[in-house]
């Protein structure tokens, strides 16, 4: 029986048979999942693409205790008695198997249509940047591998990636998303891709715009002053000497 106590993606967990049962609340276990703080940028992996076998594919390798995290996934009722020790792995191995099975899932046809729902509804934030206009954004993975890198947030505005506002989603790894998903998701919504904007900021002094080598310039005006001193120093040192 699936009987746990959980808080929590950032808190420490704390399973204890019987003593709570998610399903009196949630229904199913997908749902309870999505519920937990830091789990927003997740969409609901639909029923069917979950018993489809060849979406699968590789996935047992990876997780442990397969068999027993996708019952749990799917609601498939098990009676038999875990320990809490046995739970707490069912549990985690649950929540790394949905993440695996997300990322395929987003970059479906059905995952790309239900990202684009939130991604509407600006579920991802909007970017920082000033001149983005509060575009909003889309979650990405910078590696594929997991436990490497937490989920990063992509601008199709500035083309940059941004970490997450909110502290809770650093530890959602950004293998649940993969690199690929923000790029595809243009190319399949082209008409939610942000127009090219030239709009930059522009460093001014004094209302006047800054030439690109004012930097380099300032540096070897400072080096040279910096030579010249060096070399009245050594000058006024000879002349001590003499003296």
């Amino acid at each position: 029986m699936w009987g746990v106590s959980y808080d929590g993606w950032n808190d420490d967990l704390d399973f204890v048979s019987d003593a709570y049962d998610w399903r009196d609340e949630f229904g199913c276990w997908v749902d309870y999942f999505l519920s937990l703080k830091g789990n927003e940028f997740f969409c609901q992996v639909e029923e069917d693409y979950l018993h489809d076998n060849f979406n699968l594919t590789g996935l047992v390798s990876q997780i442990p205790y397969y068999d027993f995290a996708l019952d749990l996934i799917c609601d498939i009722e098990n009676n038999e008695d875990f320990t809490d020790e046995h739970l707490e792995m069912i549990e985690h191995d649950a929540e790394v198997l949905y993440g695996l099975i997300h990322a395929r899932y987003i970059l479906s046809n059905r995952g790309l249509y239900a990202m684009m729902e939130k991604f509407r509804h600006h579920d991802f934030g909007s970017c920082p940047r000033i001149l983005c206009h509060h575009q909003s954004l889309l979650p990405v993975g910078l590696t594929e591998v997991r436990e490497k890198q937490s989920v990063k947030l992509y601008c199709g505005q500035c083309k940059d990636v941004y970490k997450c506002k909110s502290s809770r989603h650093d530890n959602i790894d950004g293998a649940y998303f993969g690199t690929t998903f923000p790029h595809l998701f243009f190319l399949v919504f082209p008409e939610l891709q942000p127009k090219d904007n030239k709009q930059s900021y522009l460093p001014r002094v004094f209302g006047f715009r800054l030439h690109p080598s004012s930097h380099q310039r300032s540096l070897e005006a400072a080096q040279r002053l910096k030579e010249a001193q060096r070399l009245k120093e050594a000058q006024r040192g000879k002349h001590g000497k003499r003296k």
